[in-house]
């Protein structure tokens, strides 16, 4: 399930001290949070295996609308090269196969906290929601795909995210207060680094934009955790 969580926040202030520019980034994301119902933008995922020193690129798309405070659904949609659809909605996850017309399915139960806070990082978490589950550094400013955006650095506090994730590098749009590029470093060395363009921040969603469109006869499988 790791490909499909994916997600970002905050905003730059430049010409200060590293302390200065991170507290300034740190307001604009309760700003930023506190407007926040949804986006959608183009996705290029870039997944780094350390052990043979590969990359593999998916390109396609993903959709993002917060319900309340405590509940979040994504899409994402994966064109290129090898399709796939995944939907975190009600406590589980689906990814549908179109070659194989299958969708698997995953309960998320009792790790549903771990897995709202990848998806709220960037997309609308609060500098509290940030501080309880991360130490944060300033990174600096940089340009993502010609846009200005500033690095930050979370690294998680909690040894069980520390099990899954050993830190996490998000870029944020210094115009748009939401992230246009993550990095999420697992232990042992690998990375999954997701850029986003063409970024709509609160669209007006249908409720059909953030569910899976299957065909019918379609098979679902329980894979075993």
């Amino acid at each position: 399930m790791g490909w499909f969580l994916s997600a970002l926040v905050l905003v730059c202030a430049g010409g200060l001290s590293a302390a200065s520019s991170l507290e300034a980034i740190l307001a604009r994301s309760d700003r930023t949070a506190a407007a926040f119902k949804g986006l959608t933008a183009n996705l290029k995922k870039v997944s780094h295996t350390s052990v043979i020193n590969e990359d593999t690129t998916d390109i396609g798309t993903i959709v993002v609308e917060r319900i309340n405070p405590r509940e979040v659904r994504m899409l994402m949609q994966i064109r290129e090269p090898d399709p796939k659809d995944a939907a975190i909605h009600d406590h589980k996850a689906e990814v549908y196969y179109p070659k194989t017309q299958t969708v698997q399915e995953f309960d998320l139960g009792s790790h549903r906290d771990l897995v709202d806070q990848f998806l709220l990082l960037g997309f609308g978490s609060s500098s509290r929601e940030l501080r309880n589950a991360y130490s944060i550094e300033f990174g600096g400013p940089e340009v993502i795909e010609g846009q200005p955006a500033t690095r930050i650095i979370l690294t998680p506090t909690s040894p069980e995210m520390l099990t899954h994730l050993k830190k996490v590098d998000l870029w944020i749009s210094d115009s748009l207060g939401v992230a246009v590029q993550q990095k999420f470093y697992e232990p042992g060395g690998d990375y999954i680094m997701a850029t986003y363009t063409g970024i709509r921040v609160n669209p007006s969603l249908p409720e059909s934009a953030v569910k899976l469109n299957l065909p019918k006869g379609v098979k679902r499988e329980h894979p075993a955790r």
